[in-house]
């Protein structure tokens, strides 16, 4: 039996939100995905806030995954340890909220989704991700292993991909915003790609005005960050694994641009 799995690029202000009340049902429908698996960490550009995120899983996603934004909305917190459908980086350091792994009940059994964030170039991520995602992976016997990293570097990446090749169902990146065209599967059977893209402003740069962006990057005064307007998009990748294994046997990309 197949079981498929959606995982769907950062979901960017006030836009990406709009698109995922709109179409992600739309896309259940017509990809028929088992399981989805949306990033929020920035509905509210920086941080997510406990409606935001209920209107993600409310809007049919099965779990929300977080990276370096999880805590740009404080009130965020408490919704993390109450939510089991809520994850944030499981190598945060250990005496904040929530989890960074959770296993889940579904029709082809149990599906385990582990959440973790890169160091190259990154603030946050005190516990080596490669160190330990061995200890998680030791914890959990779910045949379907799916594995988020939210990284800077597409070096750390494919390292990570290649490492739990054979080991995990599947594993995408985020954080960059910007989709990667090398979606496949790795040789031992895992579905790989390097960034799912990001869900929001079609006309900005990650989903911000981009007249903002390049007065940063001219060294103009700064301004707070404001996502663009306009249309939209939907970037993400469709997994197909095999249940009875554990194995994916397509990754192909999902891209839907107004």
């Amino acid at each position: 039996m197949d079981f498929k799995v959606l995982a769907v690029g950062d979901v960017v202000g006030a836009p990406g939100l709009e698109r995922i009340r709109r179409d992600l049902r739309k896309l259940r429908r017509s990809y028929a995905p088992d399981f989805v698996v949306v990033n929020g960490e920035n509905a509210a550009v920086v941080g997510i806030t406990p409606d935001q995120a209920e209107q993600i899983l409310n809007a049919g996603a099965d779990v929300i995954t977080m990276g370096n934004h999880t805590w740009g909305k404080r009130v965020i917190a408490d919704y993390m340890d109450e939510c089991p459908r809520i994850l944030r980086p499981a190598n945060y350091a250990p005496q904040v909220p929530g989890r960074g792994w959770n296993v889940y009940e579904t029709k082809a059994g149990t599906v385990a989704v582990i959440d973790l964030i890169g160091r190259c170039g990154m603030d946050y991520g005190p516990d080596n991700p490669f160190l330990l995602v061995d200890r998680i992976l030791k914890q959990i016997d779910a045949r379907i292993i799916l594995v988020e990293f939210h990284a800077e570097a597409t070096s750390e990446k494919l390292a990570m991909g290649y490492m739990l090749d054979g080991r995990v169902s599947a594993l995408w990146g985020t954080h960059t915003h910007v989709p990667t065209a090398d979606a496949r599967v790795l040789p031992r059977g895992t579905g790989y790609v390097t960034d799912l893209g990001m869900t929001g402003p079609r006309e900005s740069v990650l989903g911000i005005r981009p007249e903002l962006s390049i007065a940063k990057f001219r060294g103009d005064i700064p301004e707070r960050y404001r996502w663009a307007e306009g249309a939209t998009k939907i970037e993400a990748v469709l997994f197909t694994i095999d249940a009875a294994t554990g194995r994916c046997r397509k990754a192909e990309r999902v891209d839907k641009w107004d």
